[in-house]
């Protein structure tokens, strides 16, 4: 029997969509609201160049086989095309009608070169005559002088000139709005907080870059390229030329979008989606500014601390004296860290430590999305060049941080490590670091484990959890894990760790299945799961299965989710809630009740078939009983979310569900950051993480 399934594009765009609300929502500082624009638009963005493209690939290809929930690729496209354009049109709505308005009151103004005064123009156009007119260079298209190559998501000039003398036809030119200048341009010194766009700088100057020719037009312009790279197999290649192969190619992929602004003409519509081979439909009419990611920059202005959320700061879990000496806190207990309501330093000082450790002799480590000037990488880089042995696995294929990765891989060989570029056919998805040390009584291994990346900055803002230990166990299955990425081995055979794709799909299959068939025993059975997307079918259906049986499943699915519940005979006992706020929730957290002898596990993994099937990933069990308390309960509140929270429906719709009469509104968020400032200032005063769990509201 099939069982329904929702389509994946569209449990997509519901999340955007769910995004775009939190930049709705009044209670949101305003700030943040435009924050949550740019998120949104920056979306939509890897949605076309990723999805949309996808699809259009597949209907090109001659497919049309259907997918999960019964839709073949041309009815995807035609229905997230819709919906896409859609919230497009929704996204400005309300940055024209509500963000920027609300912006300008409280002085923070994004102006149009007509709404400048002629003394503030004056020192604009010599900004323009000093630091733009040597920069830029007027593109004219002819026989002589073929249409440039557009880069995907830069901003262009497209500029319609009187037709040339014998001919009727407009003559077109390009102008490359600079990169590397920033696109908002303060008016004046003493109106620093009002800003003009420097596309419509450049736009007030044309005839500067055209003397003597009659101007008819001129529109902002912007294409979007198929991103996915396509790493084949072939020519001998190594893995670190076919992914720069693949980045240059990307440079000329097709376009799967056009944006122009609204108003433009026919006439130079027409010439644009000729020159693109873009049909009407792939083509967004936009009101205001393109690419609105520009709100990020206008959220990240100095002051105005009133409109942002109140300032964060991690809580100090682990004491700084015992920072000082990571490898003895590990010796001493497993380490739980839960981010961001944890700090991320301890993690820091773990690597660091071994860099500096004379007695350190290895670090072995994955790195998958590095932050710019990464102290985890200069740690890695110092113990290279102090003579330890460093290993390091660089994911190359990190989609649109490919370019990152590939200068960070090569700082690390220059610097003495052996850089590993991933497997060939599979994404290297794990996190993990494994530190060898030397003690008078023999080798010590030292372990971290998460479900999020080495990123110090998204640390700050993702919600992740992770995991030191030395036991024996633990070490010893690094250790196998690294050997077969490095080495010729075959899949280890692990006491602790999961790894995909050699077992994790079948040990979750196992796990599901084992409560199923405790409940069909008459034994109580839950499972409960943490993950960003939901999509794999066979584990989808093992779920159905386990829901007809009696299994009460809970699951927040932050982003897509192609299960149905709720649906009578089928997945009744499922609910699904995804949880949109300050943080972006991305740990991923397995629960099995297994009849009282709880079972937890964190994993590097979604519930996704790439994940199973096509990524090397890790699996861990949480053992400490301390911790299993504190994970699960951090997982148990995640249900309890009043203001935040949205519970899918049967038909695919999100609803919100506030508090019950008389009970306080709970944000699970809220509650999770006041819980670890509460057991931080329980460890200042005893040695060690105390953890108490507290099921009251935040004040």
């Amino acid at each position: 029997m099939t069982h329904p399934f929702n389509n994946r594009e569209l449990s997509w765009l519901a999340f955007n969509e769910r995004v775009l609300e939190e930049a709705a929502d009044p209670t949101t500082p305003l700030l943040e609201r435009a924050r949550f624009v740019a998120i949104a638009s920056g979306n939509l963005d890897e949605f076309f160049m990723v999805r949309v493209a996808g699809l259009k690939q597949a209907i090109a290809d001659g497919q049309t086989a259907p997918d999960a929930a019964g839709l073949s690729p041309a009815r995807q496209l035609e229905l997230i095309e819709a919906r896409a354009h859609a919230l497009a049109a929704a996204i400005y709505d309300l940055t024209l009608r509500s963000v920027l308005p609300d912006l300008a009151t409280h002085g923070i103004r994004l102006v149009t070169w007509d709404e400048i005064d002629d003394g503030h123009r004056a020192a604009l156009r010599a900004f323009f005559a000093n630091e733009l007119l040597p920069v830029l260079t007027p593109l004219a298209i002819d026989v002589s002088r073929p249409f440039p190559l557009l880069t995907s998501l830069s901003l262009y000039l497209a500029v319609r000139l009187d037709p040339a003398p014998g001919d009727t036809v407009s003559r077109l030119a390009i102008v490359q709005v600079p990169a590397g200048q920033a696109r908002l341009v303060p008016v004046s010194p003493d109106l620093r907080f009002t800003f003009v766009l420097l596309e419509d700088v450049i736009r007030a100057h044309l005839p500067q870059l055209f003397p003597g020719q009659s101007i008819l037009e001129c529109a902002v312009v912007r294409v979007s390229r198929d991103a996915e790279l396509e790493v084949d197999d072939e020519g001998g290649r190594t893995q670190l030329e076919l992914v720069e192969r693949e980045l240059r190619r990307r440079r000329s992929s097709d376009v799967v979008r056009l944006e122009i602004e609204a108003g433009a003409s026919p006439e130079l519509l027409a010439l644009l989606q000729e020159q693109f081979e873009v049909e009407y439909d792939e083509t967004h009419a936009v009101p205001g500014p393109l690419d609105l990611r520009i709100l990020m920059a206008l959220a990240d202005v100095s002051g105005f601390e009133e409109l942002r959320h109140a300032p964060f700061q991690p809580a100090d879990a682990i004491l700084a004296e015992q920072q000082s000496d990571m490898f003895s806190l590990i010796d001493d207990h497993d380490v739980l860290l839960h981010h961001p309501y944890d700090a991320y330093d301890p993690v820091v000082a773990l690597v660091a430590q071994a860099a500096d450790d004379p007695d350190v002799l290895a670090i072995k480590q994955t790195l998958y999305r590095a932050n710019l000037n990464s102290r985890l990488i200069a740690s890695l880089q110092r113990a290279a060049e102090r003579q330890k042995q460093v290993t390091v696995l660089v994911e190359l294929t990190a989609r649109f941080d490919e370019e990152r990765n590939i200068r960070w891989a090569r700082a690390l060989e220059e610097a003495g490590a052996h850089v590993i570029y991933g497997l060939r056919g599979y994404k290297t998805h794990a996190k993990i670091c494994l530190i060898v040390r030397r003690r008078p009584e023999g080798i010590r291994r030292y372990l971290h484990l998460g479900t999020g990346n080495y990123n110090e900055h998204t640390a700050r803002v993702y919600t992740d959890f992770g995991l030191m230990t030395s036991s024996q166990a633990f070490v010893e299955d690094a250790t196998a894990f690294f050997t077969a990425l490095t080495g010729y081995s075959d899949p280890p055979r692990l006491k602790k760790l999961i790894m995909a794709p050699s077992g994790l799909r079948d040990r979750l299959l196992k796990l599901i299945a084992r409560e199923r068939r405790r409940a069909e025993a008459g034994q109580p059975a839950e499972i409960i799961a943490k993950m960003n997307s939901l999509l794999d079918v066979e584990i989808i259906d093992a779920l159905y299965a386990a829901s007809g049986a009696g299994v009460r499943i809970r699951l927040n699915v932050r982003g897509v989710c192609t299960l149905i519940p709720g649906a009578a005979g089928l997945s009744e006992n499922i609910e699904v809630v995804s949880i949109v706020d300050r943080f972006l929730e991305h740990s991923r957290i397995y629960y099995f009740l297994n009849g009282g002898d709880e079972e937890v596990y964190l994993s590097s993994a979604d519930w996704m078939t790439r994940n199973l099937d096509r990524r090397i990933e890790l699996m861990f069990p949480v053992e400490s009983a301390e911790n299993r308390a504190r994970v699960v309960h951090a997982l148990r509140m995640m249900f309890r979310d009043t203001v935040k929270g949205r519970w899918l429906r049967a038909d695919g719709s999100y609803e919100r569900r506030g508090p019950s009469d008389g009970e306080p509104p709970f944000r699970v968020q809220f509650h999770l950051l006041a819980e670890a400032r509460r057991t931080a200032a329980l460890a200042r005063g005893r040695a060690g993480i105390v953890f108490q769990p507290t099921d009251a509201a935040p004040p």
